[in-house]
């Protein structure tokens, strides 16, 4: 067996990008392998990336594949030889096996004899393969922006191929990407190596021969140093620490290849600003890492993470390079701070007239008005069902939510939106609720984030996101496939995490009703809106697909009652009794579409004569009023566990009964009979959903 190295080298490749193209090249290579049968078991593939490369390192590479024998099928006997003699159908079929007509074979099989043939295929070698087929894998790697570097030559890329390894073991695999051979030379890290190659003369001595030229490849290897480095440097400050910040990492870890970590300052006067806007400009501006004290405020340091090393000379010049840019950005920043207090925020909404929200829907004082109209009427909802909160608050919030958009700090830095208007709000005194409600109104952001934590906040994030959504889908800009360029999903995503996890008495229904713009657009929001709750049940509360079928097939409109149900039933299908009763349900449903498909109607059920009938019917009036008394308290799990006890009693039945009795009545009374059992029982989930096997 071997080991198989491949590596890529380009052009700076942008960091956000990294991370999902060093994960799809290993799993192209691992089913490469695998499909071909190259990867022993046992065998694995290990990827590497940096800034200037994507790389595979696979072992346990077969030399070859195996040989295989396989039996082909052609047709009929009879149409193949007549009088003995081959026809033309069976010279075409031993043509298409690659065998001499004499060398086929009469197959009987169930459906007759046929003319058959044993085909033998000597197995293609791993270099001939990875030659054939890695150039194609490689070039259809997904990125979201490519771009073309050759005159007159198809491929697209992220950046220019600039060098290609490929080795089994010592020896090259000849392919080609992009018009580059490949070889056995690397490159190093640009400064400390400069553009002197770095052969690799094994493909398991990659990462030794990179480090040898400051290039560490491992991002884990990147990851560690950086962190260890990181807690190093702001040790040499009393009582300090780095502020946490994963994602700031790793977009570090993905740009450099020699990391180092140099401390800087500046002056205590900027900690005047807001900590917001100072760590906003050092992390998404700089990539710096903010410094804290013992008491979590914000410190006047700053940590700056380096693609080299430098002496302290070196590291001296550096770091008031960066301290210089750091001071301008943060007098920007100032100026722009007080600039913007001149004008209040109440004075600022007749400008959000000149500010786009759509070109085909308005500007964001349409949008403010719009927010208004669906806020005041989730508001009286949810004053109505007894929450309580400041509802003056609210609507002063969605008034001048979006004025931040006018103001000149945001305009510099337009991660702050919102959160400058929260600031503001603040510094006006416009009251507490008003500017946290504003300054929380794009939470959550993604899934991992918090919902805003007061009432305000949540009612006007769901008035916004809901009023976008669903005038978005009146003019006809749906999401369609990966393409969602209004960022319609993740403001869906927002409201059921809100739904989910507030105290709010709201359903999606509620939160649709005020927004759409009629049946065809309330209809469209649902369904999107569904299809949302299904993946947070799956992909963030992590319930199995068919749990999440059978509770949403029940109903989805209340989210944290369905919730409540997933829980319950990923409880319950553990015990025996339950899956066997989820079964008969199953069962259950096939035969009432039967016959309804035959055109048999449902009876009455008091006519059912059969003990065993009599049982089940008895055994569910017996179990219903408990059964409904546990729904109605959400005590899902004790229900479900109720409905289980009804096993045997349904057993004996569907083993004693005949449901499709020939005789009309006891047919008509049997079908009305399981028909009260499903639906008495499935308000819960929809048990046919649940895989029994």
């Amino acid at each position: 067996m071997s080991d198989f190295l491949f590596e890529l080298g380009l052009e700076e490749i942008p960091a956000r990008m990294i991370a999902g193209a060093e994960a799809e090249l290993g799993r192209r290579v691992t089913d490469l392998l695998t499909r071909e049968h190259l990867l022993a078991a046992g065998g694995t593939v290990t990827t590497f990336s940096t800034p200037r490369r994507l790389a595979v390192l696979a072992e346990g590479v077969l030399a070859r594949q195996a040989d295989t024998e396989e039996q082909l099928t052609g047709p009929s006997w009879k149409v193949a030889f007549k009088d003995d003699a081959p026809t033309a159908a069976a010279q075409a079929f031993a043509k298409k096996a690659g065998v001499d007509v004499s060398a086929l074979q009469k197959v009987t099989t169930p459906k007759g004899e046929y003319v058959g043939a044993t085909v033998k295929r000597a197995g293609r070698s791993a270099s001939e393969i990875l030659t054939a087929d890695l150039p194609k894998e490689v070039l259809a790697l997904y990125w979201a922006k490519n771009m073309y570097w050759r005159a007159g030559k198809p491929e697209r890329f992220v950046r220019p191929v600039r060098w290609v390894i490929a080795l089994l073991d010592s020896e090259v695999v000849p392919l080609e990407i992009a018009g580059i051979a490949a070889g056995r030379e690397s490159r190093g890290h640009r400064i400390l190596h400069g553009d002197v190659p770095v052969p690799v003369f094994q493909a398991c001595d990659y990462s030794k021969s990179l480090l040898g030229a400051a290039v560490v490849v491992s991002v884990a290897d990147r990851r560690q140093i950086i962190r260890k480095a990181l807690d190093a440097v702001t040790r040499t400050v009393a009582g300090a620490r780095w502020r946490e910040d994963e994602p700031l990492v790793e977009t570090v870890v993905h740009l450099t290849e020699w990391p180092s970590v140099i401390l800087g300052n500046f002056d205590r006067e900027f900690l005047a600003l807001p900590e917001e806007v100072l760590v906003t400009v050092m992390r998404d501006h700089q990539k710096y890492f903010a410094v804290e004290d013992a008491h979590g405020k914000l410190a006047p340091h700053f940590l700056a993470v380096l693609n080299t090393r430098a002496d302290e000379e070196g590291a001296a010049i550096i770091r008031h390079g960066n301290q210089k840019v750091l001071v301008a950005r943060f007098k920007d920043a100032r100026f722009f701070w007080d600039f913007d207090q001149k004008t209040p925020l109440k004075d600022r909404v007749e400008s959000l007239k000149h500010v786009t929200f759509q070109k085909e829907l308005g500007s964001y004082h349409w949008k403010t008005e719009q927010n208004l109209h669906v806020a005041q009427a989730l508001a009286g909802l949810v004053k109505a069902k007894g929450t309580k909160f400041d509802e003056a608050a609210l609507l002063k919030a969605v008034e001048l939510a979006k004025t931040d958009l006018t103001t000149e700090l945001v305009k510099e830095f337009t991660e702050l939106q919102g959160i400058i208007g929260g600031l503001y709000a603040r510094a006006q005194h416009l009251g507490e609720r008003t500017a946290l409600a504003i300054y929380e109104q794009y939470l959550p952001a993604s899934m991992e984030d918090n919902i805003p934590v007061c009432v305000e906040g949540q009612l006007l994030g769901l008035a916004d996101r809901i009023q976008t959504i669903t005038s978005m889908f009146w003019k006809g800009f749906q999401p369609t496939g990966s393409k969602d360029p209004f960022a319609l999903r993740r403001a869906a995503n927002a409201i059921i995490k809100i739904l989910a996890e507030s105290d709010l008495p709201l359903t999606l229904g509620d939160v649709i009703n005020e927004s759409a713009q009629g049946d065809l657009v309330y209809g469209e929001t649902a369904i999107f809106l569904r299809e949302r709750l299904n993946f947070y049940l799956k992909e963030v509360r992590g319930f199995a697909y068919d749990v999440v079928n059978a509770v949403l097939a029940a109903g989805a409109d209340d989210v944290r009652d369905a919730i409540a149900r997933a829980e319950g039933l990923a409880a319950a299908r553990g015990s025996e009794d339950f899956v066997a009763v989820s079964a008969a349900f199953k069962r259950i449903k096939n035969i009432l579409r039967q016959a309804e498909e035959k055109g048999f109607a449902l009876g009455n059920s008091g006519h059912a004569k059969a003990a065993e009938a009599v049982g089940l019917r008895d055994a569910a009036a017996k179990v219903a009023p408990e059964f409904e008394k546990l729904r109605g308290q959400r005590n899902y799990a004790e229900a479900l566990a109720l409905i289980a006890t009804l096993r045997p009693t349904v057993d004996t039945f569907f083993d004693k009964v005949m449901v499709l009795d020939p005789d009309e009545t006891l047919r008509g009374a049997h079908l009305a009979l399981i028909h009260e059992v499903l639906s008495n029982f499935s308000t819960i989930a929809d048990f046919s959903e649940i895989v029994t096997a």
